[in-house]
């Protein structure tokens, strides 16, 4: 038998079995209660002296460890000192963490986590996750039997190759700091038991220079594989991967432009599977283009769209609208029709190198003939939105101040209450700030970010602003795929995740924030996994017949408690 286990009931309440005995008790994250072990389990477990004298409770403890995070000197100080915490004691971490959501989130994951990746080398201090190199590709299966869990104990795998960060790009092994995060908000958020997780990193190398030439670097030394020896390395993880954990749903971060698509394509209708920067991030996004059509009593399909950063996720938001507008009865050329995207080479048009997956946002020549350009070898933004007169507009391009006065009111000059995300993170990278948006529009404009930002009061409105967070989906996605032992990830899920969150922010109150706060984020998820899985279950795609979608969701939802301690 292992030295620890834990066992859930049917209730969703969860059974600790220990079979180790003293300090090696205290040394596993997911065993030590810490001060809070009592009289009686120390001594049944031979840790008896080994801790201070009080017996503490959770609420004690909880009191302390949050004035020892206030008192952290900075952000990425506080970030080190949670991490260490998770690695010392994961259940009062969960439990502070959702205590502190809306406070600590900005910490364990975007912005901050962005920073704490960049110097992950320096301040590494214990391996957590599954490593896995690409000079070893006969080392996937081992690695990751190595982690310890049956077939049966894991219900997701975060997984990363580290070339897209959060807008900061290659970061080679460091990249393992973002699996750990998305998983800790998994947990937060929609209570998925840490133990039923595996966060991994593939470190095929990376083109990162200063990462190469750093004699702290961790990583594997060398330029980034890619080509056929990446992508046969990327096979045997999945096939490892759906092998060993056959009921786990691959979710797919921070992958580069040219393999997220591909690689999400490859997989996604073969094995359960999920890509954040592309399918969550458009679900978010689309619940608030959704709020804020329907704040207006319009429809969607009369929106002009432009999407400035038309990549990965730019893309992946445009075909998740034209997905919903086709459900909806909406041919599908009239649905591409309503978007221009642009990228590094300007407008998406006939004539110009892109990738397969901007194609079909092509515009044709014949529509440019009558447009007047700023530069006649080139269709930029400002190009774009004095022709086409955008009712929304969406930047996902990581160029900062590209949404700039003059563009937005040409823009509020022919609309009257403009939709403008600019979503870029981390924060020095968006492409506008919410206060110069009102201030340009007379206060009209309707926003969503990508990184939070505090209140904004114009014209004696204060402008409350949505953050597209990907948290507001995942988490909760997770969660229903899981319950309901999904096969697949279908668009219809995704589709169903964002109604879902639109719904809750569903206020028409002047300034009321487009989506849900953080604040509501545990609620949030647990809607949208209702949502998720009874779409995975009207497609077929669920294994599992669910007979009380509320309670059942509301059961395997974790409340980070110390659990039930046995002792074998």
């Amino acid at each position: 038998m292992a030295n620890f286990s834990y066992v859930r009931a049917s209730d969703g309440t969860y059974t600790l079995r220990i079979g180790a005995r003293g300090r090696e008790v205290l040394t596993n994250p997911l065993s030590n209660f810490g001060t809070a072990f009592t009289r009686e389990q120390r001594i049944d477990l031979n840790i008896n002296g080994l801790l201070p004298t009080t017996v503490t409770t959770m609420d004690q403890q909880l009191k302390r460890v949050y004035a020892q995070f206030r008192g952290e000197p900075d952000d990425l100080a506080k970030y080190v000192y949670l991490n260490t915490m998770l690695d010392r004691n994961e259940t009062l971490f969960h439990r502070l963490l959702m205590e502190h959501l809306d406070e600590m989130l900005p910490i364990v994951y975007t912005p901050t986590v962005g920073k704490a990746i960049e110097t992950y080398s320096h301040w590494f201090h214990r391996p957590r996750g599954v490593f896995l190199s690409i000079a070893d590709p006969d080392g996937i299966e081992p690695a990751l039997r190595s982690y310890g869990h049956a077939a049966e104990d894991v219900d997701l795998v975060v997984v990363t190759d580290s070339e897209g960060i959060l807008g900061i790009g290659d970061q080679g092994v460091g990249g393992v700091a973002i699996a750990v995060g998305k998983l800790g908000v998994y947990t937060a958020a929609a209570g998925i038991h840490p133990s039923r997780a595996i966060p991994v990193v593939l470190d095929v190398g990376t083109d990162n220079i200063d990462l190469l030439n750093d004699e702290s670097y961790l990583g594997y030394r060398h330029a980034r594989v890619r080509g056929d020896v990446y992508d046969a390395f990327i096979d045997r993880f999945v096939r490892a991967v759906t092998e060993l954990y056959p009921h786990a749903m691959i979710h797919w971060e921070d992958f580069g432009a040219s393999n997220a698509h591909r690689i999400l394509d490859r997989y996604r209708d073969e094995v359960c599977t999920f890509n954040d920067d592309i399918q969550g991030t458009a679900a978010v996004v689309v619940a608030a283009i959704l709020s804020a059509v329907r704040r207006q009593g319009q429809r969607l399909v009369d929106q002009r769209i432009v999407v400035h950063g038309a990549g990965t996720a730019g893309i992946g938001i445009a075909d998740l609208l034209v997905q919903r507008m086709v459900n909806r009865g909406i041919p599908r050329e009239q649905a591409l029709a309503c978007f221009w995207g642009l990228g590094s080479r300007g407008l998406l048009r006939e004539g110009i190198t892109m990738r397969d997956f901007q194609e079909p946002y092509a515009r044709g020549a014949e529509e440019l003939q009558g447009w007047r350009l700023d530069d006649p070898s080139t269709v930029g933004l400002a190009d774009v939105v004095r022709n086409v007169h955008p009712t929304i507009i969406i930047g996902t391009s990581a160029q900062p101040g590209a949404f700039d006065e003059s563009l937005v009111r040409e823009m509020a000059a022919h609309c009257e209450h403009p939709i403008i995300m600019p979503l870029s993170n981390p924060t020095k990278k968006a492409e506008a700030q919410p206060a110069d948006l009102l201030e340009w529009t007379d206060g009209k404009a309707l926003i969503a970010t990508g990184s939070p930002f505090a209140p904004v009061r114009h014209g004696g409105t204060t402008h409350e602003i949505a953050q597209a967070n990907n948290a507001l989906v995942f988490p909760g996605l997770g969660l229903g795929v899981a319950a309901s032992r999904a096969t697949r990830v279908s668009d219809a899920m995704i589709l169903a995740a964002a109604e879902a969150v639109a719904k809750v922010a569903a206020s028409k109150k002047k300034g009321a924030s487009l989506l849900p706060g953080i604040d509501r984020l545990r609620a949030v998820s647990a809607r949208v996994a209702i949502a998720v899985a009874k779409q995975a279950m009207s497609e077929g795609l669920a294994t599992v017949d669910l007979d009380n979608l509320v309670q059942d969701i509301h059961e395997r939802m974790w409340q980070p408690d110390y659990p039930r301690v046995e002792v074998v």
